[in-house]
């Protein structure tokens, strides 16, 4: 019999997930899995749990949370000479990664995905000595998810994003960065943010990044000039239906590899899958077919 181990966010979706895992269980049980659970209790203890599960072999990780408990097991096991099959069960505030994969929001179908057994290989992306699975970022604007508290998520769920993002909008400025790849200077001037997404699912908008593969070995990197205000609202509008890319004030581009380096060392904070991931500079590298992913 394989054996999977849970690690759940037991705060993610309104507390669903801690209230339905007996159902879980009981589901994974019936399919075959002799399965365990650990619930998180801190930041980082995701990535230790993963790391634990990676060690004691099992044959299969499943995160159920949101896309932060997705990132915090992915880098317990990215290093790792053997690393299981990921299920995943999405129960966070955006779910981006998910969406990107077709995963429903919905724990029974969820778990219907992993028991069924079909699985893709995917890339992951690596800045510095951290992992993403969906996305990494740049910029005042990318520090909006880190800074939503735990229990305004719980509470409000994706609306907590934009409450968050209306109180900061006044104040974001933009910074010099110089960004680089591996032939040539793509950008060195002032900047609002530069994303680089593993998937065309990024902050709740669907088509952020229209031409992102999981698994096509490359990166796709998205950089907004520097612009005002009213601007950037149009951008955001364009960004719903993914026409944004053809606006002179973004740059739209796909790679392997990427440099940034800001005029400020120390200023710039990352920003990797939703959560705080370092500061410039940075170096990110895609990893091909790096993950064995549950899809439906």
């Amino acid at each position: 019999m394989k054996r999977a181990r849970i690690i759940y966010n037991p705060s993610s979706g309104r507390e669903l997930v801690r209230r339905r895992l007996p159902d879980i269980l009981d589901f994974l049980e019936g399919a075959g899995y002799e399965t365990s659970c650990h619930a998180t209790k801190g930041k980082n203890d995701a990535t230790e749990e993963a790391e634990r599960a990676v060690a004691r072999g099992f044959d299969v990780i499943i995160a159920a949370g949101g896309d932060g408990t997705i990132y915090e097991v992915v880098n317990g096991m990215a290093e790792k000479k053997h690393r299981p099959a990921l299920g995943i069960i999405p129960c966070g505030t955006s779910n981006d990664f998910a969406r990107a994969l077709g995963i429903p929001r919905s724990i029974g179908q969820s778990c219907e995905i992993i028991a069924r057994g079909r699985k893709q290989r995917i890339d992951l992306g690596r800045v510095n000595d951290r992992y993403f699975i969906n996305i990494a970022g740049g910029g005042s604007l990318t520090e909006l998810t880190y800074e939503v508290p735990s229990k305004l998520k719980t509470m409000l769920g994706q609306l907590a994003y934009y409450v968050k993002g209306i109180e900061k909008l006044p104040s974001i400025r933009p910074t010099r960065m110089r960004l680089q790849t591996r032939d040539r200077v793509v950008i060195d001037d002032e900047i609002m943010l530069f994303l680089v997404a593993n998937s065309h699912a990024v902050g709740g908008f669907d088509r952020l990044a229209p031409n992102a593969s999981l698994s096509d070995g490359l990166l796709d990197c998205l950089v907004l000039k520097k612009t005002s205000l009213p601007d950037f609202i149009r951008l955001a509008t364009l960004a719903i239906k993914g026409e944004h890319i053809k606006d002179p004030r973004i740059l739209y581009f796909q790679t392997d590899y990427l440099k940034a380096v800001a005029s400020d060392p120390g200023e710039v904070h990352l920003n990797l899958d939703g959560e705080l991931g370092g500061q410039l500079p940075c170096e990110c590298r895609a990893l091909p077919g790096h993950l064995e992913v549950f899809v439906p």
